[in-house]
């Protein structure tokens, strides 16, 4: 698959709440915290889903304290799930769908997550052996949003998530190692591996984090004002209240929207194409 392609594909994965039955404010399990001010078992409705399955208090949800609400990206999953697995039928018009349909979700949320980071590996320019490998991923994985939902309840989600991750690993590697490689000094002279590394709060303004491996890592609250981020592996790392203000993502690896929407940003902040700017970012 050419870098193009994959790229669209990436760019593609977007969530569209008109073609889906509420899933996210239904299928979820919701805990109160900073995130959300009440309790709400997964297959309940949330209070403020309203019978054509828009939110009541859509424009008002942080000030009403549903941030959470804010951050979640399904990145298309829920209507696919609505419309193709379940073929248009809404749970509240066949109720027998309903249990099914809320344990389907959260598969499919998965399988798109997975589709979003084969396609963006995709997107680089790796070596051919690995980009052929990724591509037969990535068609495996598309094969899966067309299954019923019977078949996606008995999948093991496992069996695909670590050769997955071996592919990702190795394309991180080769991106970020072929940067720093080009970086004034030598290799050795920093550290460019903090995978899981605890930096919660850490002070971070004006650094030069390029290439940095932050798979896992906490970065909540640190602030990261005004650095370069550009080749940094962002994989699973907590961004949450992260400032990122000024800071030059345009070629981070593996961010999310949802690690995007729950970090504190500007105008001035530097976002990979396939990201958007969150609406309550500062202007």
């Amino acid at each position: 698959m050419d870098n193009a392609t994959a790229k669209n594909i990436r760019e593609g994965l977007k969530a569209d709440c008109t073609k889906c039955f509420g899933l996210c404010c239904t299928a979820l399990n919701i805990v109160a915290s900073s995130d959300f001010p009440i309790n709400k078992p997964a297959g309940i409705p949330c209070v403020n889903l309203q019978n054509d399955y828009g939110c009541q208090i859509h424009s008002h949800l942080r000030n009403k304290g549903f941030k959470g609400c804010t951050v979640f990206d399904c990145l298309g999953a829920g209507q696919v799930v609505s419309q193709v697995t379940f073929k248009g039928q809404s749970w509240r018009e066949n109720p027998k769908i309903r249990e099914k349909m809320f344990r389907v979700f959260p598969i499919m949320e998965q399988i798109y997550e997975m589709i979003a980071y084969t396609a963006e590996a995709l997107s680089y320019d790796i070596p051919y052996a690995l980009s052929d490998k990724l591509s037969a991923q990535l068609k495996e994985m598309q094969s899966l949003t067309k299954l019923d939902a019977e078949q996606l309840l008995s999948l093991d989600l496992v069996m695909y998530r670590l050769p997955l991750n071996k592919l990702l690993t190795e394309t991180s590697k080769y991106i970020r190692e072929s940067l720093i490689a080009k970086l004034p000094g030598t290799k050795n002279s920093k550290n460019y591996n903090h995978e899981r590394a605890d930096w919660i709060g850490k002070k971070l303004r004006g650094k030069d984090l390029r290439a940095i491996n932050f798979r896992g890592a906490y970065l909540i609250a640190a602030d990261m004002r005004n650095t370069d981020l550009r080749s940094v592996d962002f994989i699973g790392a907590d961004l949450r209240d992260a400032n990122l203000m000024g800071a030059n993502l345009s070629t981070s690896m593996f961010l999310t929207q949802m690690q995007i929407n729950s970090a504190k940003g500007d105008i001035n902040t530097i976002l990979p194409t396939h990201i958007e700017r969150p609406s309550h970012w500062i202007n």
